[in-house]
């Protein structure tokens, strides 16, 4: 069984069509930041704070997160050290539960990211437009420039925009260490109200409904930790560099969000800190004066390109792989001499074009809406484990999840106890995912039909 799954492997290397293997453990470490990290540990705290006004235990919920993450990662090395295919969940779900559970995991994958690319871009006009006031007006128009030149950049190939991505990784992870350190140096001065001081403050008393939504906010946050896997097919040595990849990545964003939090609860009064939109802006003004927000809001620029372009490269690679199986449009499976597959990408980029002139509320809505099937994706991942090892134990399994099966089945269960509570807290973006899984049966059959695949 073990010989047949690698005999299907190389020989899908064989086809001008697929994918290059290119790619290291570095790409892994920096696709990994650059997919997780982006605004919202720069923007959350505030809202955060409104929620839970007891820095301990905002900083144990962070934590809790980061674990969550850590245990989903032990999961997903597995199916992707076992499966080395492009999709992740895709991937996982359809080789697990058949056809119809894949194309609906593919897809949800593939339009959340496609919204959240949309969004990116328009933000990211947003903050060129607070630097350059002269370019307000045309927000819209910036953004498609944006995404157009993102995809210009990528067509050239594998290599070099997996170097890209390394190159935003870094400047990312020592731009907020150095937030860090000017805080910690810099912030003592700025107020009489030291971390300490500020833990011993009077606290509201927490709700369920309070800690729901701060790990709502902090799970945004984090959504990223599995992109690595979304690359393994392009992986020279995924067996070995998966692995550290995924553990050395995860474990900076861990390290670089708490020191971030306990950064800005230094310097930023909790009362303050409650009604902020931009934290480390207030916490760097403080320090600075107000003038100095510009610089927080370089430094978002830089840190919402790196996730785009982290989305760029991993998106198409979802359609590109339901197009290989034949659950999309076969065009999608083409990939240019240097290694990108060019047609999804442009398909992907297009989709998200199509957002940006609906409006950055729809982007918006549809991003929400995403994170609900995100964490659909991990439940159908984990179960997608479970069901496998009993399934096809001779599959090879470089990396093995440990304390199986009740990892899989307490990340499952912690998964379901998330999506109940964003069910009761957004029942209007709850609404629209039910509408989908609705027609998405319909749409299978369709697409089905369309490549003529007698099921």
């Amino acid at each position: 069984m073990q010989t047949k799954h690698v005999n299907h492997f190389t020989i899908m290397s064989k086809d001008k069509n697929n994918l290059k293997q290119l790619l290291g453990i570095g790409f892994g470490i920096a696709v990994t930041i650059g997919g997780t990290i982006g605004t919202g540990i720069l923007r959350k705290p505030g809202p955060i704070a409104e929620l839970i006004s007891d820095p301990t235990t905002i900083i144990l919920l962070w934590l809790a997160v980061g674990f969550y993450a850590l245990l989903g990662v032990l999961c997903a090395i597995e199916l992707a050290v076992m499966l080395p295919q492009a999709g992740a969940w895709y991937v996982y779900a359809r080789r697990a539960f058949g056809d119809y559970m894949g194309f609906v995991t593919g897809v949800t994958s593939w339009l959340g990211t496609v919204a959240a690319l949309g969004f990116g871009a328009y933000t990211m006009s947003e903050y060129i437009a607070s630097l350059l006031p002269s370019l307000s007006g045309n927000l819209a128009l910036m953004a498609i420039m944006l995404l157009v030149l993102m995809v210009g950049f990528h067509l050239l190939g594998t290599k070099s925009a997996g170097k890209s991505q390394q190159v935003l990784a870094f400047i990312k992870a020592i731009g907020l260490l150095l937030f860090v350190a000017i805080c910690f140096i810099f912030g003592g001065n700025v107020q009489p109200t030291t971390l300490v001081q500020t833990m011993e403050s009077t606290a509201v008393p927490l709700t369920i409904t309070a800690i729901i939504g701060a790990l709502q906010a902090i799970f945004y946050t984090y959504d990223g930790w599995h992109t690595a896997t979304y690359f393994t097919e392009e992986n020279e040595a995924p067996e070995k560099s998966i692995p550290k990849s995924m553990l050395w990545g995860l474990g900076m964003i861990i390290f670089i969000y708490i020191l971030v939090n306990l950064a800005i609860l230094y310097v930023v009064p909790l009362e303050e800190l409650k009604t902020s939109k931009l934290a480390a802006s207030s916490a760097i003004s403080l320090i600075f004066g107000p003038k100095s927000g510009a610089i927080v809001t370089l430094f978002l620029l830089l840190s919402i390109l790196g996730i785009v372009n982290a989305q760029i490269m991993f998106a198409p690679r979802v359609v590109y792989s339901m197009s290989r199986d034949k659950l999309f449009f076969g065009a999608a499976t083409i990939v240019n001499k240097w290694g990108t597959p060019w047609v999804a990408m442009v398909t992907t980029a297009a989709l998200s074009i199509i957002l940006i002139l609906s409006g950055k509320d729809t982007c918006d809505k549809l991003s929400n809406i995403a994170t609900f099937f995100f964490v659909l994706s991990y439940v159908l991942g984990f179960a997608a484990l479970i069901k496998l090892r009993y399934a096809e134990p001779n599959l090879a399994r470089p990396f093995k999840a440990p304390f199986f099966p009740y990892l899989p089945g307490l990340l499952i269960i912690l998964s379901l106890g998330f999506l109940i509570g964003a069910v009761k807290s957004d029942q209007e973006s709850s609404i629209y995912a039910l509408i989908f899984l609705a027609v998405s049966y319909p749409l299978y059959w369709f697409v089905r039909k369309l490549n003529a695949v007698k099921y």
